[in-house]
């Protein structure tokens, strides 16, 4: 049986067929395909304006992209077999990278699942489904799931902003199985407990992997800052590599609760302090103190969430680089990130740049990083690109 068939405008199936995956509202010539006629979730056929198919896709009507590509077929069946491909290809590229099972297993589009986000955390599954298409088939996925790897538990993390502007339940449940207690992953020499249902996101970020462990590898000796320090992914390890002193701060008491238990269960409790405090509140008073950090990470959340919040967001970023550089020891690195898509790199060399010449101080940039290879950039979806990190050395002006 063939699918509904949903038409482009003139001109509009070019990043289509350049790779990308998805359909704007303004894009489909609603003469021939009214959007009112679909329901959200149905499965489409994507025709352009010349008559030709461009693949199988979900829609919804009322959201501004209202399609998304799942196959450059047309009429794809899409069920468990259809989601244990995908789940294989991607599974297959995870265990070439990682020899242990904790990573992101699949990342939206880059893994032909557009709507999907799934972590893995050895046992444990944490599945984010953020489109009405993909709700509708979440038992074909998770039968896939559960075919292929077997797991204990999966965990639906729903409570996500997109998923109320696909009209969808915000409340995360225990999908499948039990749930292990503690949950327990390993990342870059240390263990780490993960809290999945009270957790943000999926419950951990993954995508720092591999800057965490550049930073581990020169804080010997370090006294570090670690801002916006959540449950100490970039701390712990630094505390274990050999730094002297160690401050986490987080305006969340629950997440710093988890990162002192995170510290002792890696046993260097000792060498850590836990701070509840805006980050913003902190560097200030920190600057009054005349407190200095030889190593400062600044790893705040997406300040720019929207394309319309970008000054906003570009300001607060700009503040809190020109705040911890103030608080940065002579010859001491600063480590800069955002998260935010809105925000590019280019953005954030800037600001940096500027910070630095604003307090008279010379910056280099010595290293770089992105996010890590479990969350693989797809090169016809700039979207898919979001992290950009900075390794800055900072030293008195030249």
């Amino acid at each position: 049986m063939a699918y509904p068939e949903l038409y482009l405008k003139k001109n509009e199936d070019k990043r289509l067929r350049k790779g990308h995956s998805w359909v704007f509202s303004n894009e489909v010539d609603t003469q021939r395909s009214p959007l009112e006629q679909f329901t959200a979730g149905d499965l489409v056929q994507i025709i352009g304006a010349d008559g030709k198919g461009l693949g199988t896709a979900y829609v919804n009507p009322q959201t501004l992209i209202c399609a998304r590509l799942l196959s450059r077929k047309v009429n794809l069946k899409c069920g468990s077999n259809f989601f244990k491909e995908r789940l294989s290809n991607a599974l297959s590229l995870r265990e070439k990278l990682f020899p242990k099972p904790y990573y992101r297993l699949v990342y939206g589009e880059s893994d032909g699942l557009p709507g999907i986000v799934i972590d893995r955390f050895g046992p444990v599954l944490s599945v984010q489904i953020t489109t009405a298409g993909m709700e509708q088939r979440k038992e074909a996925l998770f039968t896939a799931l559960i075919d292929l790897l077997s797991p204990e538990a999966i965990i639906l993390k729903n409570d996500n902003s997109q998923r109320q502007l696909e009209g969808l339940s915000m409340e995360s449940e225990l999908a499948y199985g039990k749930l292990p207690e503690p949950l327990i992953i390993e990342e870059n020499g240390a263990k780490f407990v993960v809290d999945i249902l009270g957790g943000q996101k999926t419950g951990w970020f993954y995508d720092h992997r591999s800057s965490r462990a550049q930073l581990a590898s020169f804080a010997n000796g370090q006294r570090v800052l670690d801002l916006f320090s959540y449950t100490g992914a970039w701390s712990i390890p630094a505390a274990i590599a050999g730094a002297s002193e160690v401050t986490c701060v987080d305006a969340s008491q629950g997440a710093l609760t988890l990162a002192e238990e995170n510290g002792k269960l890696n046993q260097v409790q000792d060498k850590m302090r836990f701070v509840r405090s805006d980050v913003f509140d902190f560097l200030k008073q920190a600057r009054l103190d005349n407190e200095l950090y030889d190593i400062i990470v600044l790893d705040p959340p997406a300040l720019i969430k929207r394309k319309k919040d970008f000054k906003q967001g570009y300001e607060a970023y700009r503040r809190l680089n020109h705040l911890a550089l103030q608080v940065l020891s002579k010859n001491g690195i600063l480590i800069s990130a955002s998260c935010s898509h809105h925000l590019s790199r280019e953005n954030l060399h800037e600001i940096l740049r500027s910070s630095g010449r604003h307090i008279d101080r010379h910056l280099v940039f010595f290293a770089s990083g992105g996010q890590g290879p479990d969350h693989p950039i797809d090169p016809a979806a700039p979207e898919t690109e979001y992290l950009k990190t900075y390794f800055c050395s900072v030293s008195t002006s030249l």
